[in-house]
């Protein structure tokens, strides 16, 4: 089923979100639906959070964006009551968006690589390192589950200039090619 994605403005995309367990009501179907949510929004990640769910559970699909000529075919993965044990390497700038903040894009410096724990979906613990654009999807999608937004890594200016169309996304004003739930005002 897709799940309306919630719109920047949204209280629980400011909060830290908390651990899951085994026992999380029908975990396995909530998973299905973020596949399927974030795929018919045209994304590669997307976090609890972002449809209005305050736990440590994201999914990312760097397979579809893979550089087969760099002979790379990509990660898709489940990611539950992840850690961040270690960003580390060269700070980059790659210009991201988010599905919470539609139309909205911007150029963020990350630091390439990670080393990550994580649970899957059988809540088996996995320690892995990433890089480049997989990492990338990772940091921003972890960032998430911290109550962290990509707006907020940007250039002052670039804040400056991008306020007027967060205060549309926050009151409602605005349009994707997906269903956006927007914050009561």
């Amino acid at each position: 089923m897709i799940l309306p994605v919630f719109a920047y403005g949204q209280p629980v995309l400011k909060k830290v979100a908390v651990p899951v367990d085994e026992h999380y009501p029908d975990l396995a179907q909530l998973i299905s639906n973020m596949w399927e949510t974030m795929y018919a929004a045209h994304g590669v990640g997307l976090a609890a959070p972002q449809i209005g769910l305050g736990i440590r559970l994201f999914i990312v699909d760097t397979v579809q964006i893979a550089d087969e000529k760099k002979d790379d075919s990509g990660i898709k993965k489940v990611f539950i009551n992840a850690e961040m044990l270690h960003e580390f390497g060269k700070s980059w700038s790659y210009e991201e968006g988010c599905l919470s903040i539609p139309n909205i894009r911007g150029e963020v410096e990350r630091l390439s690589d990670i080393r990550i724990k994580y649970m899957d979906e059988k809540f088996n613990w996995h320690e892995e390192s990433y890089s480049g654009i997989h990492a990338r999807v990772i940091q921003h999608e972890y960032d998430h589950i911290e109550g962290k937004l990509f707006i907020e890594k940007l250039k002052p200016l670039k804040k400056k200039l991008i306020q007027g169309k967060l205060n549309k996304i926050k009151a409602g004003e605005a349009t994707a090619d997906y269903r956006l739930k927007f914050a009561k005002i």
